[in-house]
């Protein structure tokens, strides 16, 4: 009877045991669990959040990229208008004083004579005797000109109303055909528009040959108005100044007054 009770008790206290272990391992599991459930949320959090990171900062290279484009394409074409705009000045400045000077020929401003002439005027104008002009004559040549361009004569005396003739001499010293053409102006600049060329050069291709010399005339007057105009009170000296310009063969320059 002892025995077998015991026994029994014995295996009771087995069971226990083992059950506690059963228990102790199920806990442990539970908590190797809960561990790995934990860190592998926090590596799926890190992971996401090195993900996005990267998605940002791949978008924000692309944005910067496509900045960068933009900006080198407004530099290239603010570039070009500033070259356009510089090669426009440089070509205006370079036209800039034939161009003003045939404005001013048609006008008489800034001193340039007037082209043309009336010739029914010239035929019954009356000479002003007791006023008496002196008339100077000035020559130049543009940079690029290679004539040798002078007055014959320095200057000469006329009154207002009276036709007087003058001459220019150009020569070529080259070894190769050269056309020039000219403009003119006067000084002071109010007596421009009183004096009127019948017949000049200027506006007109003159081709000279090689070594070639030639005269030009200046057949002119001042409009007897000239001694009315309380300006010209005190003027007693003008001065005639040409300044020849090469040009390109065929080119014509138009003759303010002309039809």
């Amino acid at each position: 009877m002892l025995v077998p009770f015991l026994l029994r008790g014995w295996s009771a206290k087995q069971n226990l045991q083992l059950a506690l272990s059963s228990t102790r391992l199920c806990v442990d599991c539970c908590n190797i669990r809960g561990l790995a459930t934990s860190n592998g949320q926090l590596f799926l959090r890190t992971s996401q959040r090195f993900l996005n990171q990267t998605r940002g900062t791949k978008t924000h290279r692309r944005k910067q990229q496509s900045q960068e484009d933009d900006w080198k394409k407004r530099n290239k074409t603010i570039l070009t208008y500033i070259a356009a705009a510089g090669v426009g000045m440089i070509g205006m400045s370079y036209a800039s004083v034939p161009l003003y000077r045939l404005y001013c020929q048609a006008t008489g401003l800034g001193g340039t004579a007037v082209a043309g002439h009336d010739t029914e005027q010239v035929e019954t104008m009356k000479p002003v005797r007791g006023r008496v002009i002196k008339v100077t004559f000035n020559a130049d040549t543009h940079a690029s000109m290679q004539w040798n361009f002078h007055p014959q004569q320095s200057d000469i005396f006329v009154v207002p109303g009276e036709t007087a003739l003058a001459f220019y001499r150009a020569r070529n010293p080259t070894d190769k055909p050269v056309i020039g053409i000219s403009t003119y102006n006067v000084v002071p600049f109010e007596a421009g528009q009183y004096f009127n060329k019948i017949q000049c050069f200027c506006f007109e291709e003159q081709r000279l040959n090689p070594h070639e010399e030639v005269d030009m005339p200046v057949f002119f007057y001042i409009d007897p108005e000239f001694d009315e105009d309380p300006r010209m009170a005190r003027v007693d000296t003008i001065i005639l100044s040409y300044t020849f310009f090469e040009a390109k063969e065929g080119q014509r320059l138009p003759i303010p007054g002309y039809s």
